[in-house]
């Protein structure tokens, strides 16, 4: 009788990847005193490493704050992660990269962010919590629709 090898998961490192800051308009912007707009937008990757189900997992997470047409600041930080994942089909694998990981990930970009934007002298913007559920059956259903608008109609 074989043995199926049992499903594992372990985060081996939490560490951030890259991070920049940009304030263009500095120093005339902090005489502003009009509250800025913020757009956050989320990215999240997943690739295997050379050792056997290690996975690194990168979370980009940038902030942009305007006022009008004029940049207030930028922020961007790639939380990075190497997450060890055994014994799963690969759309189970998927899944896990494409939500857990992202859910681990989040509590390190939200401090990253809110830690750049303080110390360049703004009041902190704070990630709110994302359901990495839904983006990821939503990427999936793309993925469906792309894939059925590619293949050759019945004859």
């Amino acid at each position: 009788m074989s043995e199926q090898a049992q499903p594992q998961f372990g985060i081996e490192k939490i560490y951030i990847k890259d991070l920049s800051l940009e304030i263009p308009n500095a120093p005339h912007i902090f005489l502003e005193r009009e509250s800025p707009q913020i757009e956050i937008s989320v990215h999240n990757a997943a690739s295997p490493l050379e050792q056997s189900g290690l996975f690194e997992v990168v979370m980009t997470v940038t902030v942009t704050a305007k006022l009008g047409e004029k940049t207030v600041f930028l922020v961007e930080v790639a939380q990075a992660g190497i997450f060890q994942v055994v014994g799963l089909p690969s759309h189970e694998t998927d899944a896990v990269l494409g939500i857990m990981c992202p859910n681990t990930l989040l509590p390190y970009a939200r401090e990253a962010v809110a830690s750049m934007v303080s110390r360049a002298g703004f009041p902190p913007v704070l990630l709110q919590h994302m359901n990495f559920e839904a983006a990821y059956q939503e990427r999936l259903r793309q993925l469906q629709e792309e894939q059925a608008a590619l293949a050759p109609a019945p004859a």
